[in-house]
């Protein structure tokens, strides 16, 4: 079990934060919109970064021995995060793929991986190369290639304001790397740019 498994989240404390902003922003805590709003913001974070507590190696309980050495790819899984910068949601699609080395993975098993990772204080790089390395490390397959498509809010409603941008980040590990036809096949799979 994690270390960070083991933490609890400290609702009243979230609350406790959120009644500061709303009143360092100028609201009315008595106004009936508002009443609510601490306890539903602290049972939102606790939601939305339950990742934190979680230890993904849980998702690897259906590995299956199986003779099978071309790509396997799950596309467009959706996903949300926060942003740690500044606390604002991204949300996207992932694309996982490996190439196994005798064993595969439950398919639902690979989305679970990814909001593990996803639903934590997290940037799009570093959630890119956690689900490679991760796959490489505990799954031990030939190669794994993860593109991450995503919209940031903290630059499409604040900042620049540049609604329908999108971000997109990869790691390809293992031979997706070294070959170079390995490399064109699963990108090609992936067909990041299809719409």
């Amino acid at each position: 079990m994690s270390k960070n498994s083991e933490v609890k989240v400290d609702l009243s404390r979230i609350e406790s934060a959120v009644r500061e902003i709303l009143f360092a922003v100028g609201e009315d805590m008595q106004r009936e919109g508002l009443r609510g709003t601490p306890a539903r913001v602290a049972n939102m974070y606790a939601e939305l970064l339950g990742g934190m507590r979680q230890d993904p190696k849980e998702h690897l309980k259906t590995v299956f021995r199986e003779n099978y050495d071309e790509i396997v790819l799950l596309r467009d899984i959706p996903f949300y995060s926060i942003c740690e910068h500044h606390i604002m949601p991204f949300i996207g699609r992932c694309h996982v793929a490996y190439l196994p080395d005798g064993q595969v993975l439950g398919v639902s098993k690979l989305a679970r991986v990814v909001d593990c990772f996803a639903r934590r204080l997290q940037v799009q790089e570093r959630l890119t190369v956690q689900i490679a390395d991760f796959l490489m490390d505990n799954l031990k397959p030939k190669g794994a290639a993860v593109v991450v498509e995503a919209s940031h809010s903290c630059m499409t409603i604040r900042g620049v304001k540049k609604p329908g941008s999108v971000m997109v980040t990869s790691a390809l590990r293992g031979i997706f790397i070294r070959d170079p036809r390995s490399r064109n096949e699963v990108l090609r799979l992936m067909n990041v740019d299809r719409e």
